[in-house]
């Protein structure tokens, strides 16, 4: 599958089983937390398709003027695949495979700014490979240190431009209908920063312990409850058992 633009030639390939991929470590401990979190809330919530895909770390590639290029965002969301999950075992090719990602996220940790790089030529940019290549809708960029967020839409230009947030901080996606924001806290003896995710009715999107440690709570309020009332049926000379 080919497609071209007035200065690429893009082509949708499969990764070549020869192809050796990069097998760089993370830049920073938080990173497998942060993309660990982002998923699990869209997993207990049931936000995600069973065609979804989500990567992190993982390759999704294209051959761009004859030359393939890979690269690894640190989380990316992919709205549906067409092929069985299996195929996608070692890189993954969108239009071959399934949709554009719909967004991509890169957790900042050095100074090199990798994740800015507009470079057109091979090996091409970050920035460059998301917003010419791939075309993603959404780019997100979140400080480790700073803990800031920049989240850039793709506009009519084809241009990423900074998106500035709602009321709440927030910064809404219609095509998931729910909204990426900062939130702070702890998960897994992290203490600091997440990002995360709301609702349209800005509720926030639980983990699976957040959402394990509420149903206990309620639980227990029933209980309480019910002893309570059992304890003001004895009062009355009332078996609650007998009821």
């Amino acid at each position: 599958m080919v497609a071209s633009t007035s200065a690429l030639k893009i082509r949708w390939e499969k990764l070549p089983d020869d192809f050796v991929l990069p097998d760089d470590p993370v830049d920073n401990i938080a990173q497998p937390a942060l993309a660990a979190a982002l998923t699990d809330a869209l997993t207990t919530a049931g936000q995600l398709a069973a065609d979804a895909l989500i990567t992190t770390n993982y390759g999704i590639c294209a051959t761009v003027n004859g030359q393939v290029v890979v690269k690894a965002p640190d989380w990316a969301f992919v709205p549906h695949i067409t092929v069985a999950r299996a195929e996608v075992h070692r890189s993954y090719t969108p239009q071959l495979q399934g949709d554009l990602p719909l967004i991509v996220m890169e957790f900042l940790s050095d100074e090199e700014g990798n994740e800015y790089s507009t470079k057109p030529t091979y090996p091409p940019g970050k920035w460059f490979f998301y917003e010419q290549v791939l075309q993603v809708p959404y780019y997100a960029l979140f400080g480790l240190e700073s803990n800031t967020l920049e989240f850039y839409r793709r506009g009519a230009d084809q241009r990423y431009d900074l998106a500035e947030p709602n009321a709440a901080g927030c910064y809404w996606i219609p095509e998931m209908s729910l909204a990426l924001g900062r939130w702070s806290g702890q998960r897994e003896n992290r203490d600091g920063v997440w990002l995360r995710w709301w609702d349209a009715a800005g509720h926030l999107l639980p983990w699976a312990q957040e959402q394990a440690a509420a149903e206990r709570q309620r639980a227990d309020t029933e209980q309480q409850r019910a002893d309570r009332l059992a304890a003001r049926l004895r009062e009355l000379g009332i078996d609650p058992a007998s009821l």
